[in-house]
């Protein structure tokens, strides 16, 4: 991608995130224009003066051109929010990174995945679960998704890993400072099978700040949450409160209520989370206990031009069954079945009362001839 350079070049500019880099597309057109833009024009879209000083700085020190070579170099790929191959779960939340590091690869597959995570100081029992878990969760064909941090994130990766599934780790800093250090041959495992991500540049070090930030990215990342055992302090319930928030089913699995390693999954239950006492409470919430056969009926089952119809006019955002229905021009029974068939190809997901979205781009785009 010729302007990668300059989406790299913003990323390493405090204060200019997700909000800021949208407005500045918006008034400069793209990522390029906005990052040669005058400090006049920069001042006119509302850039306040620490982002703008900053990003004046940036492009006097930073060589693009060496950045982009560093992490070629690094056997790191710079997915964008212009790149078709940058996760469509992961775009669909209103926070998405515009820069995400990837060290491994992305796929299909991927695409049903499930966030994992708990405490750093599991009891035997939550050790048990989160490796029962993730082992039968890539056992039914789905992504485990976690933080590689010490505890339940890393027993559910390793778990994982060693049942011949993929998973995915988030982390907290640069994917050149794998934290904790213990679990760097763990993070070579997972680049192998899956794939290592961070929104944060080379050479960003684990600080504490950075983690509660990258919680959203484990959500964005899945179609639901699971927690395996937390306190009232944990961090997982910031991963859990993302999930909420993004619109992503949450789960808990249950403990004792004598003492505090499960208080916060205890109160996530008590909240309405969904119970997890089997694998199968799931991937049935999640409709993923069917994932086979979605995946075999989209290689089988050929577009016709209904369903073509209907596909071109979704994307990311959702879209109510009655507003495509006008749209497509199509009786709403004629829109209901297609969403059927296309929700069992995989191709489509129900994310609310009667409202859609794509599950992915089409490598190649439907055509209704």
């Amino acid at each position: 991608m010729d302007n990668l350079r300059y989406w790299l070049g913003f990323n390493l500019v405090r204060g200019i995130g997700p909000v800021r880099l949208r407005a500045l597309l918006e008034s400069f057109g793209d990522v390029q224009a906005a990052w040669e833009a005058p400090e006049a024009d920069l001042c006119l879209v509302g850039l306040d003066q620490r982002s703008l000083k900053n990003l004046v700085l940036a492009r006097r020190q930073v060589d693009l051109e060496q950045l982009q070579l560093k992490i070629e170099a690094a056997g790191i790929t710079a997915l964008t929010w212009d790149d078709p191959a940058y996760p469509m779960l992961l775009r669909q939340i209103p926070d998405a990174p515009p820069v995400l590091y990837v060290k491994g690869n992305l796929t299909v597959a991927d695409e049903w995945a499930v966030g994992l995570v708990g405490t750093r100081k599991p009891t035997p029992y939550g050790r048990e679960v989160a490796r029962l878990l993730a082992s039968e969760l890539v056992s039914n064909g789905v992504t485990v998704v976690s933080g590689l941090a010490r505890g339940v994130d890393g027993i559910a990766h390793q778990a994982a890993l060693d049942a011949g599934g993929r998973t995915l780790a988030v982390l907290g800093s640069g994917l050149d400072q794998i934290y904790p250090r213990e679990h760097s041959a763990l993070a070579e495992r997972i680049a192998a099978q899956g794939a290592l991500l961070s929104d944060y540049p080379l050479g960003t070090r684990p600080e504490a700040m950075n983690f509660p930030p990258r919680n959203r990215i484990i959500s964005g990342l899945s179609l639901g949450v699971v927690v395996v055992e937390a306190a009232l302090s944990s961090g997982a319930l910031i991963t859990a409160d993302f999930a909420a928030d993004h619109g992503r089913e949450v789960f808990a699995v249950p403990g004792s209520i004598l003492g505090t390693s499960s208080a916060g999954c205890n109160r996530l239950l008590r909240d309405g989370a969904h119970v997890v006492t089997e694998v199968g409470d799931i991937l049935e919430t999640l409709r993923l206990d069917q994932l086979a056969s979605k995946q075999q009926v989209r290689e089988v089952l050929p577009a016709n031009p209904t369903e073509a119809r209907v596909l071109a006019q979704l994307s990311a955002e959702p879209c109510y069954v009655d507003d495509l229905a006008r749209s497509v021009g199509l009786p709403m029974e004629a829109v209901t079945s297609t969403l059927v068939m296309l929700e069992l190809k995989g191709m489509v997901r129900q994310v609310g009362m009667l409202q859609y979205v794509v599950a992915r781009e089409s490598e190649e785009p439907y055509s209704a001839e």
